[in-house]
């Protein structure tokens, strides 16, 4: 078998694995911004890299310079700040969200989690936490509605 088959075979049963898993398939690296001091950021982004995620992140010493950068609005913003293919995720936003919003892929800016809701990803992951995941509306777009909701299992 040549180098260029054995490439695309492995490439392909590479694929097919992924797809089975669910394994992550967004395309670029995820940035993440935080502060330097924040713990609750870099147990975020540990979660999402630990999920398969590319993960970059990028230390900011002044984040409202980031929130400015990204268009977030003031009632949207979170701790921490990230950027992947397109789409800002502003805030300990769940695992299942950020899959959620690559997959479908739709036309907002991003999503956020406002403030430190106790429980969420990387504020104890408590299983009985409640709180929503907004979207964050393009310029001129709509308001912000809820995109996902975290309720504790029955």
């Amino acid at each position: 078998m040549n180098v260029l088959r054995r490439h695309f075979v492995a490439g392909t049963i590479a694929g097919i694995t992924l797809f089975a898993t669910g394994a992550v398939a967004a395309t670029g690296t995820m940035a993440v911004y935080k502060d330097p001091q924040c713990g609750c950021c870099e147990q975020w982004a540990d979660a999402m890299e630990a999920a398969g995620y590319k993960v970059e992140v990028r230390d900011e010493a002044d984040m409202s310079v980031i929130k400015t950068r990204f268009a977030v609005p003031a009632d949207m913003e979170g701790c921490h700040t990230a950027v992947i293919d397109g789409y800002v995720i502003e805030g300990h936003v769940p695992l299942e969200a950020v899959k959620k919003l690559l997959a479908e892929k739709p036309d907002v800016a991003g999503i956020a989690v406002p403030g430190m809701p106790s429980g969420s990803l990387g504020m104890g992951n408590d299983p009985q936490a409640s709180y929503d995941v907004y979207t964050i509306a393009k310029a001129g777009g709509a308001k912000s509605t809820v995109y996902y909701q975290v309720r504790p299992a029955n």
